[in-house]
């Protein structure tokens, strides 16, 4: 079993920065892809950004040159700072992690989600 706890949501003014992060622990022989994802109110779940074991990554289109997202491996943990928020950035951030545990076994999990609201 694998699990994923996220924290870093809130309340913040347009302009602001929030940081958060998503720590995986359990029964991980090895973690690949790490990811930030989010749903807007009434919008489908999109991705945000998302980081390779080699560290390659990659973002949305509406979230460049605002939002870093990076990852330490000896920690299995994935953070995403997120700069300059916008009132379109409110949403429910999810983190998704994909890896195997022992035995090849693979998995793909989400964290329980962490609220970020953008005032004007």
């Amino acid at each position: 079993q694998v699990q994923l706890v996220e924290s870093g949501g809130g309340l913040v003014q347009a302009g602001g920065s929030l940081r958060l992060s998503c720590t995986a622990s359990g029964s991980i022989f090895r973690l690949n892809a790490m990811g930030w994802y989010r749903q807007g109110p009434g919008k489908q779940r999109e991705l945000v950004a998302r980081i390779t074991s080699v560290g390659s990554t990659n973002y949305a289109d509406s979230v460049k040159g605002r939002f870093t997202i990076s990852r330490d491996n000896a920690k299995n943990t994935v953070w995403l700072q997120m700069n300059g928020l916008k009132p379109e950035d409110t949403a429910v951030y999810y983190c998704k992690v994909e890896g195997s545990e022992g035995l090849g076994v693979r998995f793909e999990n989400w964290g329980q989600g962490t609220q970020v609201t953008v005032s004007s």
